[in-house]
């Protein structure tokens, strides 16, 4: 399968890169920055940095871990295994000394690792979305729990629909629900097409929402922009579930998309 996200990005690393990388929505075309959103250093003295930094304790399961940027950071102070569906990204993540760094699907986790295997996780990227539904988001949540011990943390993050800032991003689709959205968009890179991306977009309240059949509760909320911008992070810990619900039965539990 085409992939020009994570070749594009391995091709900057090498100093290879022949064309943009560029995102498309029908004719709407946007460049899609690579050195800054990428191979930035991970700081853990202020803001984002110290905020996940406080949050994340090991064994650490990165999932879209990218380069290897956050990885690289939290592999000297804990074990963190970096999870990724790009093999040209994994390969990117080894040349950079990501001491495990494993080819992955972020939403078949339980087929990857045993029961109770991390004591967090982290998400970044938005790549959240990707879960496509309520109902989706509600089973990648159960499967974490699944792969996580009882005091386990994790952090996601993702776009908010309900502020402007989201609605102006490449893709965008509103939807008739509060707190619901969408994105669609693909990558394009030196003759390579990727395949379409449909990002489900879910504002804190949604996120909320979800995780009530589920053994986690959000117990923090982190927005960008000094606390007023559109795109977040959410803490998760682990809570009991609810009526003594099992793994299994909070994953029955979950509805439909709204």
């Amino acid at each position: 399968m085409s992939d020009p996200f994570g070749t594009a990005i391995r091709d900057w690393y090498r100093d290879e890169q022949a064309a943009p990388l560029v995102q498309r929505d029908g004719e709407a075309v946007v460049e899609h920055p690579i050195e800054s959103f990428y191979f930035g250093r991970f700081d853990a003295s202020a803001g984002r940095g110290a905020w996940l930094a406080a949050r994340l304790s090991g064994p650490l399961l990165d999932v879209g871990a990218g380069v290897g940027r956050d990885a690289l950071f939290f592999q000297e102070r804990f074990e963190t295994v970096a999870l990724e569906r790009s093999s040209a990204l994994v390969e990117t993540m080894r040349e950079r000394g990501v001491a495990d760094a494993r080819h992955g699907d972020m939403f078949a986790l339980r087929e990857a690792f045993d029961a109770d295997r991390f004591g967090s996780v982290l998400s970044y990227g938005t790549q959240l979305g990707l879960a496509g539904s309520m109902d989706g988001l509600r089973r990648f949540l159960v499967d974490l729990a699944c792969v996580t011990g009882d005091d386990a943390t994790a952090v996601v993050d993702c776009y908010d629909p309900s502020r402007t800032g989201t609605r102006e991003l490449l893709g965008f689709r509103s939807d008739p629900t509060p707190g619901l959205a969408s994105r669609v968009f693909h990558f394009e890179y030196d003759g390579r097409v990727g395949g379409t991306l449909l990002f489900r977009l879910f504002s804190p309240d949604r996120l909320r929402e979800a995780a009530v059949p589920t053994p986690w509760t959000v117990e923090a909320i982190r927005r960008s922009d000094g606390g007023d911008g559109h795109h977040y992070l959410a803490a998760l810990t682990k809570a009991e579930s609810r009526d003594g619900e099992t793994g299994g039965e909070a994953r029955a539990a979950g509805s439909g998309d709204e």
